[in-house]
This record gives C-alpha cells, structure tokens and sequence, in this order.
C-alpha cells in the first residue's frame, strides 16, 4: 500500500504547528505543571497560585529554568502530534472510502478520533513522564532526558498511561468539534460565494481551536490534575521518604490524597491555568496549522514528483 499523501500532509502540518505553539507557551506551561503537581494541605501550600511559580523562578534568578525540559516537550510533542494527526486523517479518509458516505458522524469521528490518540499514548508516554518530572524539578536541578527515563524502573517510564488512555477523550472531542464547525463555516461561505479557499481565516481558527479545546478541558479535568500528580518528580530529600511516597503513587492513593487534603475543588486546582495555555496552544497549533496545510501538501507533491522524474531517469540509464 502507498503513502497517503493527504494523511501525510495533514500529521506533518499538524506536527510543526504543535512544536511551535509549544515553544511560545512552554514558560506558562512549566508554571501550570508545577502549580497543579503540588497536593498538600491548604495551609502547607508552596504556591497559592500560578504567579507564586513565576516569582519563585525570578527571585532564584532561574529564570531560564521555566525552559527546563523543552527539547523533551517539543520531541514529545512533534512525534505525538504527527502520529495523532496521521492515524485521524487516515482512518477517517479510510472510513468515508468503505462506508460511501460523503461525510463523517459525531459518533464515528469520535470513535477514530480516539482511536488515533489511544495510539499516540501509548508510543509517546515515556517521553510525556519524562518532560513532566523534568518540568516539575527544582528549577535549576532537572535533570537530562536520558538520566530522567532511566532513573526508575521499565514501568515507571509509564506513569499514568491509564489516565494517558482515559485522557484520549480530551483530543478527541476537541477536534471533533473543531471540525464540525470547520464544515459548517466553509459551506456557509460556500453557498455565499462561488469560489472560496478550502482554508479558515487565522482568526476564525484561532477561536474555533480555543473553544473545542475549553470544552474538552474542563470536562476531563480531574484526570488531567491526577495525572500531573502521578508524574511529577519527587524532591531531593531522604530515599526512604522517596520511596514512600513513590507508593503512593498510585490513581487511587492519588485521588484519596487530593480528596483528603483538598476536598472535591482539588480536583480543578489550577483549572484556569490549563483552560488558558491548553486553549492559547491548541487555537495557536490549529491556527498555524490550517495557514501551513496548502504548502505542505504543495512541498510533498513537489517531492513526490522529484523523486518520480529521478526514478525515470535512473531506468533509463
């Protein structure tokens, strides 16, 4: 079977857009992942809210801490991405091509959408536990990629994949609905005017891509601060303690602790900060996605046609 050209086009277009929205909004996500890791009493707390994490970074003049782990967040984030955007647009080209539907279901789309992010869990965990503890460090003491994943055991590069399976949900009602609107605005103009580009303005991405993600977000939630709690790196402190700790790392043992000191609102500690850097990376990928979409699909064709003239010549020879 051959390479799907389309599928390919959108995962690499997807992929680049992730990488880049990652690197502007890595310092507010390393403040979000830090602040949510955080499940102590409401009197023991280190961070009161977001802007405490900051003003820590700038007081230890670590500043370029908030950096700390990025080559691992955008490594994680460019495969995950090309993976996730690879398997949703092949399966669901390959589920129009045997259904002869002209278009796709909420139901089925959900189920694809799922589908691709389950795989995308999976192959891309090691890396999402490794950028987590790196990001939830001491600033200035996070360690490198290599170190961070093999300073456990096998198993514990895979912390929180559960949630991570459970988590494919997020992704899957986000772009679910971002596409369903997507078609309901392109035909609109459609019928408006007879000849149109098959594209979203920039801004009607960014907003599109910022309320599927808002939706998305605030229902799976709980999930996300358990599994930030799950991932995050233990202190420097005495091994027996790590240890402890480490055994009570567990979804069960995690959701005892945050319901015991935090009470139920625990569960949406740091909520505003992940509506507002999950919503701006979200809008900036799709964003930068849909602007980047027709010259990626020009490039590989272009190459496509290279590589098939050069082949030609070499027969010939």
């Amino acid at each position: 079977m051959g390479v799907d050209l389309e599928s390919l086009s959108e995962a690499t277009s997807g992929a680049i857009g992730s990488l880049l929205s990652t690197t502007i909004l890595y310092p507010l996500d390393t403040c979000k992942t830090k602040y949510q890791a955080e499940a102590r009493d409401h009197g023991q707390q280190k961070y009161r809210n977001l802007t405490d994490v900051l003003w820590e970074a700038i007081s230890s003049r670590q500043v370029l801490s908030l950096y700390q782990g990025l080559g691992t967040k955008n490594l994680q984030s460019f495969i995950s991405q090309f993976i996730y955007f690879y398997g949703y647009s092949y399966f669901k080209r390959l589920y129009l091509e045997k259904s002869g539907s002209k278009k796709i279901g909420t139901k089925a789309n959900l189920f694809i959408a799922a589908a691709a992010g389950a795989c995308t869990a999976v192959i891309t965990q090691p890396l999402d536990t490794a950028s987590s503890r790196m990001q939830t460090s001491a600033f200035g003491k996070s360690k490198g990629l290599w170190e961070t994943l093999t300073e456990g055991s096998y198993s514990d590069a895979f912390d929180g994949l559960g949630i991570s399976l459970l988590l494919t949900s997020n992704p899957a009602i986000q772009y679910t609905v971002f596409d369903q609107l997507k078609l309901r605005l392109l035909k609109t103009n459609q019928n408006n005017t007879e000849k149109t580009a098959v594209t979203l303005s920039a801004f009607t991405a960014f907003v599109l891509g910022a309320l599927s993600k808002s939706i998305a977000t605030i229902l799976t939630y709980p999930a996300i601060r358990c599994k930030v709690v799950i991932q995050a790196a233990d202190s420097d402190d005495n091994e027996a303690k790590k240890a402890q700790r480490k055994s009570r790392k567990t979804l069960s043992a995690v959701i005892h602790a945050i319901w015991k000191k935090e009470g139920i609102l625990g569960f949406f500690k740091g909520l505003h900060a992940q509506i507002l850097k999950t919503v701006l990376s979200s809008a900036f990928l799709l964003m930068i996605k849909e602007k980047i979409a027709a010259t990626t699909w020009v490039l590989i064709l272009a190459i496509r046609r290279y590589l098939f003239l050069t082949r030609g010549k070499l027969k010939s020879a």
